[in-house]
């Protein structure tokens, strides 16, 4: 009982603590927990249960500082706009609600999803591997062609994240996507907020209440995107987010957030699964996975338990900081924390990454506050993943 209790305990505080720090990915602990792998004979099952306790409790956690600071990692960036706007109204913890609501509706909907993906998914794969770039190729299309603000700007910044990208993962560098996605989604923001000078007004704790209709976009987009994101490399839970809401029809901000809360659980959840059909690592957990063991099926049936005790346990805790954060937050100056933090950011990518890293960080950042500026969807800055991924895939 011990080696299943305190791996669950742990893997909960570990993705709190990746959840709530800036910078501090879960990719990163998932190399450390690597390193201790190859040099300790632990239980497959106690490693098991860490990694994916710390993966399920970390995309509950990592909306409170892209709600509540402006630092948000790749899966919550575009949660930053919608959850800015209900913060500065005094309804930060109601945002933060919004996005746990989503990721509730991501674990009930593992029902659904999981007979879809065991059954279906292995007979198209082949197809969908072949054809994989032109699909990527149609997707950045669809996007483009919906943006509403200005479709040759959005050109523009995906292009030049996609040049950045490029140059960033042929360099030899620890880490690559640390500086990259950090400056892209992270300082980037965190300097526009400090360059508004934003004041936080004191936030309300209110009952949460909700029409349940406005559930039935988020839902129904989260069983159509997620298994296409899961399977394609590079699509991330803001594209994911970006593609239900066009099929789904307008969401509004509420909305939204639900949606994205609810894509980045599942899109986390659903890559053990990719992992147990493709031998695919579709995030860092599931690579961590993947070089300790081939998934059995009942290696799969832990982490499905696994997920849903995980997911029990990472809700009150967020709910409890973020009530937390919230009675408090109007009585710090926002732009020393805004500070603060830049500061720490910049601490830790150079110690992972180097001088290098730094510049990397720099430019990103630049590229960021560019799009910000442009007042277009900060999604079109993951042009430096999904770029690279098309010419990979590419048959010539």
């Amino acid at each position: 009982m011990l080696n299943l209790i305190l791996p669950l305990i742990l893997g909960i505080l570990a993705g709190t603590f990746t959840g709530l720090i800036p910078g501090i990915h879960i990719n990163l602990v998932a190399v450390f927990v690597l390193s201790i792998a190859y040099i300790s004979q632990l239980p497959i099952t106690t490693l098991l249960i860490f990694i994916v306790t710390m993966a399920i409790t970390h995309t509950f956690l990592d909306f409170i500082p892209a709600i509540f600071l402006g630092a948000p990692d790749e899966d919550t960036g575009l949660g930053v706009l919608p959850g800015h706007e209900l913060l500065l109204e005094g309804n930060g913890h109601h945002a933060l609600k919004l996005t746990l609501l989503g990721s509730t509706i991501a674990i009930i909907s593992l029902g659904v999803i999981i007979p879809i993906f065991i059954l279906l998914i292995p007979r198209i794969y082949p197809f969908i591997q072949r054809m994989m770039a032109f699909l990527l190729i149609w997707i950045v299309m669809f996007l483009i062609y919906n943006e509403r603000s200005s479709k040759m700007k959005a050109i523009i910044i995906f292009a030049l994240a996609g040049f950045l990208g490029l140059s960033t993962l042929n360099l030899n560098i620890n880490q690559p996507l640390l500086p990259l996605l950090t400056g892209l989604f992270g300082t980037s923001t965190i300097m526009h907020s400090i360059k508004s000078r934003t004041v936080v007004p004191e936030q309300k704790i209110k009952k949460f209440k909700i029409n349940k209709k406005e559930l039935i976009k988020p839902t129904l987009a989260t069983i159509l995107v997620s298994p296409i994101c899961s399977l394609f490399p590079g699509l991330g839970s803001n594209q994911a987010a970006i593609i239900g809401s066009e099929i789904t029809g307008k969401l509004n901000r509420e909305q939204f957030l639900i949606l994205l809360g609810s894509i980045n659980t599942i899109v986390m959840s659903v890559s053990f699964i990719t992992l147990f059909l493709f031998q695919k690592s579709r995030t860092g957990a599931a690579f961590a996975i993947s070089q300790i063991t081939q998934l059995s099926t009942t290696n799969l049936t832990t982490i499905l338990i696994t997920i849903l005790i995980s997911a029990t346990i990472a809700i009150p805790i967020s709910l409890i900081i973020s009530k937390l954060v919230a009675k408090h937050i109007h009585k710090i100056n926002y732009t020393k924390i805004s500070i603060a933090i830049l500061i720490f950011l910049i601490i830790i990518i150079t110690y992972f990454t180097g001088v290098l890293g730094l510049i990397i960080l720099t430019v990103s950042t630049i590229l960021g506050l560019t799009c910000i500026e442009f007042q277009i969807r900060r999604g079109f800055l993951m042009g430096a993943i999904l770029i690279p991924t098309i010419i990979f895939y590419l048959p010539f």
